[in-house]
């Protein structure tokens, strides 16, 4: 089966899961609205691909952790749209889902999204309960306090912003979840996995602090200027343009030299080169 319409199988399959019995119409239809059609899938494709290159040897795990860690990611995307952070009008080329369904079941579609993750995993950790309790775990310190995107959307209400923890939290949390999740899935340590992950969220912060400098609305399919307008810190910010090029091309260089050694090395690394192409903003290209 191809890779994303793996993950996109187990997303809706999650959502299911929560639209079960007699819910309550809006909020049912809110979970769909909040995660289908997806984005890019990076999150729960770097998962999969990582447990595909440790030997995948619990398929039905991995899709139930890159299910949770999407339904995270999506539930933070909503959240973040919210009128009291970013008050973002679109996502992903259509209405946030408070201008669509209203701030309160935006707030409990959000609360849901998370709860449900974790019911996922929870319900995939009978086949093998000690990999199970790693992911649920692994997945809560990068969602919550003190190092998870939690944390990450507290920096923003500080008077002093340390730049590195805030990029680490806001948007490296659930990559670092990503690489650790899958590697727990396939029965592997998921330490070594860590500074895989932190190179690629640092890389994916800076791309996106690049495309809300250079890129417009309709191409993004979000807001843009968001970062000027909140005065929020970025790497554009701190470095300029041609500065915050050069930075994720070097980061990106240093996340295919920190891959473990494992079987799908090679398949891997063409993965994160493949992403890292993806990511880098047509715009900037040049001076990278």
């Amino acid at each position: 089966m191809d890779l994303l319409a793996r993950i996109d199988k187990a997303v809706a399959r999650a959502i299911a899961i929560g639209q079960g019995g007699t819910p309550p119409a809006r909020l049912a239809e809110a979970l769909q609205y909040a995660t289908a059609p997806g984005g890019a899938r990076i999150r729960p494709t770097i998962l999969t691909s990582v447990a595909l290159a440790c030997g995948d040897d619990r398929p039905a795990l991995t899709d139930a952790a890159a299910a949770a860690l999407e339904l995270i990611h999506c539930a933070s995307l909503v959240h973040d749209d919210l009128p009291c952070f970013d008050d973002a009008a679109t996502r992903r080329g259509k209405p946030s889902v408070h201008r669509a369904y209203s701030e309160p079941l935006a707030v409990l579609t959000g609360d849901s999204l998370i709860i449900l993750a974790f019911e996922v995993l929870a319900r995939a950790a009978a086949e093998e309960p000690q990999r199970g309790a790693q992911l649920v775990l692994t997945l809560a310190q990068r969602s919550g306090m003190p190092g998870g995107i939690c944390a990450g959307q507290g920096w923003e209400s500080e008077p002093q912003v340390d730049l590195a923890a805030y990029h680490r939290s806001k948007t490296g949390a659930l990559f670092i979840a990503a690489t650790q999740m899958g590697a727990i899935a396939a029965g592997h340590e998921p330490e070594p996995w860590f500074e895989l992950g932190d190179r690629i969220g640092e890389a994916f912060q800076v791309a996106d602090d690049l495309r809300d400098a250079v890129m417009d609305e309709g191409a993004l399919g979000k807001p843009v200027g968001q970062d000027a307008a909140h005065g929020r810190p970025s790497a554009v910010a701190e470095l300029g343009v041609e500065g915050a090029a050069k930075r994720l091309k070097n980061i990106l260089a240093g996340a295919i030299a920190s891959i473990p050694s494992c079987p799908g090395e090679a398949r891997l690394a063409q993965m994160v080169r493949m992403q890292s192409e993806r990511i880098m903003p047509s715009a900037v290209r040049h001076l990278a």
